[in-house]
């Protein structure tokens, strides 16, 4: 379970400080065809940019530098579909540490070769997302290598946050934030540091119709599994809420 009261508005600070040279600053890309379609000024927060590509470098970097120097010799491991093991494969870099990374079999190949270039071991595990997530869960106890978690971590979500900092610090007159949500991670750092900074803030998640994870959960007021077997591999990639955010840490709406 997260433990939600230790991610504040300073912990998204101090994040932020610990990424300076480390993540790039993304642009925030006003689309003037999107403002006539809709009648309202929007912008992108163009985390595509990113260094390795999204925003996983932030929450992975903030949670890789504190570690304990016994914790960076034992070296860090993690399951994922490819944007977090690219941000776990380039912070372990960063702070001295070795990483390897469980992928599903299915996983992208571009995904596989980017992650080894940032100097991960890879290992491709199982047909679903879960099945890397377990085992990298067991050869985490048995080698004694530190998990690090795509999301359901306050040193993950204050690092996410930042995404929200760097927004408002350039439009501080932004009204309403509309986040993809999978795990939960992203959308829970950035409404903490929107809301602490703002309360007026609308903060929006959005999944898809298919995969609705975290809208049913939220609904159910407890963690429910999405299951669409149409989408195969996506499905295993976006499909992470059931073991996501417990309801206490949900961000609000």
């Amino acid at each position: 379970m997260t433990d939600i009261d230790s991610i504040t508005l300073e912990s998204v600070r101090q994040a932020a400080q610990a990424l300076q040279g480390v993540t790039v600053v993304t642009p925030l890309q006003e689309s003037v065809y999107i403002n006539d379609l809709l009648g309202a000024r929007v912008f992108f927060k163009l985390e595509n940019l990113q260094r390795t590509g999204s925003f996983k470098l932030r929450g992975a970097y903030n949670r890789l530098r504190q570690l304990t120097p016994e914790e960076l010799k034992r070296g860090v491991i993690a399951a994922s579909a490819g944007n977090h093991a690219q941000g776990v494969a380039l912070a372990a870099g960063l702070v001295g540490t070795t990483s390897r990374i469980y992928m599903p079999e299915g996983a992208s190949l571009t995904k596989i070769e980017a992650t080894r270039n940032y100097g991960a071991e890879i290992c491709l595990f199982g047909e679903t997302f879960d099945d890397a997530y377990q085992e990298a869960l067991r050869v985490s106890e048995t080698t004694g290598r530190i998990m690090v978690p795509a999301f359901n971590d306050p040193m993950i979500i204050a690092g996410q946050g930042t995404v929200a900092l760097e927004m408002l610090d350039e439009r501080p007159n932004l009204d309403v934030l509309v986040v993809p949500v999978g795990g939960g991670g992203l959308i829970g750092g950035i409404a903490m540091a929107a809301k602490a900074q703002n309360c007026r803030v609308k903060v929006i998640g959005v999944q898809t119709e298919s995969v609705p994870a975290m809208a049913q959960s939220r609904k159910a007021g407890r963690l429910v599994p999405a299951s669409n077997g149409r989408f195969s591999f996506f499905w295993n990639a976006v499909n992470l809420s059931w073991k996501g955010l417990e309801p206490s840490a949900w961000p609000p709406c």
